[in-house]
């Protein structure tokens, strides 16, 4: 198969809109690797740039250590799956398959023989001389997966195929193409905006947001580990929460996370990873904290107080409650036990859990410890930029807009 490398790419459209701002990350042979974020991020630019139907304005992108700058789609030999089929509705599920095979000149035989392992992988046996329009999302998107691959190409990409589907063949077009990386042993990218679905077939995360690459790593140190407090807020469910206006001090040598009329003793596995806190805690600058809604939990007496406002969760889920502890500050925690809205509870939080981040920067505070499990990747030690670094850069990448003649 293949690997894939891109090293400082940018693209950006002749509108002067920028979509991708200096992308260097990579996917080894036979890896699983999603590209996730909201629309608008980047994730079928990116695609786009690799298989080459979009040039980068700059930087390079290597299959396998070979340059594609120069390098034909057709010669690339990637195989990419949209949004939506694309599938020639004049031919019937055969020749669709086959059209790449013959469009290589490949002899018969083997597109014959091609065609019929796919098919029996794919479960397309029943359907193989039937048109498009007859079929129905989820075949077509079987189809689609299959003429892809029936070429055995190096690299698989694939551009949030499951969307539009709804719930029940999502799943199942999700185990499909599980297990269809698994038997070809493919690379595989893979871009979606559903974080379920990232979380599932992932075995590393590119976390990308307007173009800017936030944090690439596996989902458990993402969870864990965030680099800031967008990926933070966006890996994981129910999304953390964040408390802002926090300072630090330090009274006989222990260290205390200050706000409103709280005052949280940090723990030494803090401590101990937030190497600047002597600096916060001199110089007065802000942090949020970020409590996990799973590490805090209702109960009589806790280290925080608040009112019940709202309670979610269906019967047989893990109920959460949405707790006003200040006018300000509103958490969400784990209500094991029910909980009745307007009620006043205690909230125990797991400060052993936090999460510590520069207010102003939006970067994390804490180095990884021995939890973190190492992946081999250089691109996991990738430092995104700081929020207002981030801002400034896309403010002065902003198309310029010419003024209208009155």
């Amino acid at each position: 198969m293949a690997s894939l490398k891109l090293s400082g790419v940018n693209k950006v459209y002749p509108s002067g809109e920028t979509a991708l701002y200096d992308i260097n990350l990579e996917a080894k042979d036979k890896e699983f690797l999603v590209l996730v974020g909201a629309d608008g991020c980047g994730k079928s630019s990116l695609l786009r740039v690799v298989a080459g139907l979009e040039d980068a304005t700059s930087g390079s992108v290597f299959i396998d250590d070979k340059d594609m700058v120069d390098v034909e789609p057709k010669n690339r030999d990637i195989a990419m799956v949209f949004q939506s089929s694309t599938l020639y509705p004049s031919l019937n599920v055969f020749d669709n398959m086959a059209f790449g095979l013959r469009l290589r000149k490949a002899p018969e035989a083997l597109v014959r023989e091609r065609v019929k392992v796919v098919a029996n992988i794919l479960g397309l046996n029943d359907i193989l001389y039937r048109k498009p329009k007859v079929l129905n999302a989820a075949s077509k998107q079987r189809v689609a997966i299959a003429r892809a691959i029936v070429r055995e190409p190096k690299l698989y990409l694939f551009d949030e195929p499951l969307s539009g589907l709804d719930d029940k063949l999502k799943a199942d077009m999700l185990n499909v193409i599980i297990n269809l990386q698994a038997r070809l042993e493919g690379t595989f990218v893979y871009a979606t905006k559903n974080l379920s679905e990232a979380l599932t077939i992932g075995t590393r995360l590119v976390v990308l947001k307007d173009g800017f690459v936030q944090q690439i790593d596996t989902p458990a140190n993402l969870y864990d580990y965030p680099a800031n407090t967008y990926v933070a807020f966006y890996i994981g469910s129910p999304t953390i929460n964040f408390i802002k206006k926090v300072k630090i001090s330090e009274e006989d040598g222990k260290y205390f996370a200050v706000f409103g009329e709280y005052k949280l003793e940090l723990p030494e596995n803090i401590v101990s990873r937030f190497e600047s806190i002597a600096e916060y805690a001199a110089s007065g600058k802000y942090v949020t904290l970020g409590i996990r809604p799973e590490d805090a939990e209702l109960c009589e007496d806790g280290n925080l107080t608040g009112t019940v406002d709202k309670v979610t969760g269906e019967d047989g889920e893990d109920k959460y409650a949405e707790v006003d502890v200040t006018n300000e500050i509103c958490l969400n925690a784990l209500a094991k036990n029910g909980a009745e809205k307007g009620k006043k509870t205690g909230v125990k939080v797991d400060l052993t859990r936090l999460y510590i981040f520069d207010a102003a920067s939006c970067l994390t505070l804490l180095k990884r410890d021995a939890g973190y499990t190492e992946t081999g990747f250089e691109d996991a030690n990738y430092v995104p930029l700081a929020f207002d670094e981030e801002v400034r850069i896309h403010e002065s990448l902003k198309p310029n807009k010419k003024n209208k003649k009155k």
